[in-house]
């Protein structure tokens, strides 16, 4: 099955161990990261631009990728 890139898609990351009383909010081309502790809200952070960033240099959007693709991409360590 092949996505129209037309799409509008967003990848939206959600931290539930935040115990601290800090919002976090982090926004950026087509992804959204809220709340966790500052540990998880960065790690989710930094995956999220590397995966974006992978997607760029590969001319793909997240409403391109397919399920698998996008398991696999974000699993992929740099």
């Amino acid at each position: 099955m092949t996505r129209r890139s037309n799409k509008e898609c967003w990848l939206l990351g959600i931290g539930l161990d935040g115990t601290d009383g800090h919002k976090r909010l982090t926004k950026g081309r087509r992804f959204l990261i809220a709340g966790g502790s500052e540990e998880t809200h960065e790690h989710m952070t930094e995956k999220v631009i590397r995966l974006d960033g992978k997607l760029r240099r590969k001319g793909k959007t997240f409403a391109e990728l397919e399920p698998n693709e996008f398991i696999e991409a974000y699993l992929e360590e740099d």
